[in-house]
């Protein structure tokens, strides 16, 4: 990989950390480029549990680049999610409990994973930003009612 590359991908990593995140796309730092970074800990996810032998954790910081989501298992279940684009807004989001996803790493080298728990979750999250899809547009009219303040705020803010 190329040294902007990796540059931008130390540089997400530190400001997720930073933002006590567990995922940071690319769009969420104003780049247009297939990329964003996870580090899911074991110990995340309260009831979300892994599921079927798959992990619900990463292995530490990761990053995928021109990722591709595939085959979800089973229907889609709701969980609450935030976001470090959208704070104090938390609401239920329906997604499918477990993924594949291929995408390349830094080493150049194209890889393809199957998660479930909050590691699928976190993927399918910040895949939704690469395809300009924020949390807001996945909650229901009730989840939506009940952020109405913390919506306001944010756009009071702009």
């Amino acid at each position: 990989m190329n040294e902007e590359v990796v540059g931008v991908v130390e540089a997400m990593f530190k400001m997720m950390v930073d933002a006590e995140g567990i995922g940071l796309a690319a769009p969420q730092v104003g780049l247009s480029w297939r990329l964003f970074v996870v580090d899911v800990p074991q110990d995340a996810g309260g009831r979300l549990k892994p599921r079927d032998g798959f992990p619900g954790h990463s292995e530490g910081p990761r990053a995928y680049i021109n990722p591709v989501l595939s085959e979800p298992k089973g229907g889609a279940e709701p969980y609450e999610e935030g976001c470090l684009s959208l704070p104090d807004v938390r609401g239920d989001v329906l997604r499918p409990p477990i993924v594949t996803i291929e995408a390349t790493g830094l080493d150049g080298t194209r890889f393809k994973e199957t998660a479930s728990g909050l590691l699928a979750r976190c993927w399918q999250h910040e895949m939704d930003h690469l395809d300009g899809i924020l949390i807001l547009d996945r909650m229901n009219p009730t989840q939506l009612l009940r952020n109405r303040r913390a919506i306001r705020d944010l756009e009071a803010d702009e």
